[in-house]
């Protein structure tokens, strides 16, 4: 699609499509950013968020930290967490059991040599490392298929093909024993998500009463402006597939960095960015889309629920 006409189109229509919307506020990590979180997710009485933890003027130093909610859009740090080296926290229930994954930088002399997926399995504050995803790839997700087996998605990192700036796969495994390297590297292609000059992952998805998948993903180009800047553009995208065929049945932009607040960036490139983390489905039939923004902040938006057609999440 041409998401540079559709953004704009989108970004003017903004306050027709956004019902609410909010910045988080994280206590507990004074002078350090929180952003690019999981989605919330509740263990017994109590409801949690990762987040990615990182000074402002640093890049690539992050951790990821535990935090429980204490009021509307407040978080607070859990006291006798433990720390994770990862960024870009994401969270899944596979078969009732809590996974966290996230990117883990490599750095030597210190400069990035590489990067990787890490895997943890356990509680919320005390979560145990169990595998990694192939050399060079971000954005692994996993889905609970409700039939004991687990979706993949995968996203090998700038493939060209057929003019597609990047690709997305997606597998299913057996159990997490066979979330390896190897399996996530050969995963079948998604064909036709992202135009020429587009790349972008799965952030989030979730079975459908159709049997369908709803992904809630991201979308991105870079663009140079007239202020000589090129920015590297995030969009927040969704879209849905049939697990057995993998065709691609919607993809649409549910919202851009203009549908949260305004707030600075951490580096002027990055003022156009939304890093997508996923929905929470409201008692109103709308969901919460949770954001990071501009890669300084983490947002929460009210919209439309994306996935109508195909159903309401299992």
């Amino acid at each position: 699609m041409d998401l540079e006409l559709i953004k704009r189109r989108f970004d003017e229509a903004c306050d027709e499509h956004v019902y609410e919307r909010a910045i988080l506020k994280f206590n507990g990590v004074d002078g350090y950013d929180v952003y690019n979180p999981s989605v919330p997710f509740r263990v017994g009485n109590d409801e949690y968020i990762f987040g990615r933890v990182e000074k402002r003027e640093l890049w690539a130093s992050s951790v990821t930290r535990l935090f429980v909610r204490t009021g509307k859009d407040e978080w607070s740090l859990h006291g006798y967490a433990q720390s994770y080296p990862v960024e870009d926290p994401f969270v899944s229930d596979i078969n009732g059991e809590l996974v966290l994954g996230g990117t883990h930088v490599k750095k030597y002399g210190g400069v990035m040599s590489g990067y990787c997926c890490y895997f943890y399995r356990g509680a919320p504050h005390d979560m145990l490392y169990f595998t990694s995803g192939p050399s060079g790839m971000k954005d692994i997700r996993l889905l609970d298929m409700k039939n004991g087996k687990i979706g993949v998605f995968s996203r090998p990192k700038r493939v060209f093909d057929n003019g597609e700036g990047s690709q997305v796969g997606f597998t299913i495994i057996n159990d997490l024993n066979e979330l390896v390297p190897d399996t996530v590297e050969n995963a079948p292609y998604i064909k036709g998500l992202f135009g020429p000059g587009q790349w972008g992952g799965a952030n989030n998805a979730y079975l459908l009463e159709s049997g369908k998948i709803g992904v809630v993903g991201h979308t991105a180009f870079s663009q140079k402006r007239a202020d000589g800047i090129t920015y590297q553009v995030y969009c927040t995208t969704a879209f849905v597939i049939d697990p057995l065929t993998l065709e691609l049945l919607d993809n649409k932009l549910i919202a851009t960095a203009a549908s949260y607040p305004d707030t600075p960036a951490k580096k002027p490139h990055l003022a156009d960015c939304v890093f997508t983390s996923g929905i929470v489905r409201r008692p109103d039939g709308k969901c919460d889309l949770y954001g990071g923004v501009r890669d300084a902040f983490s947002g929460r938006v009210v919209i439309d629920y994306p996935f109508g057609d195909f159903g309401d999440i299992l």
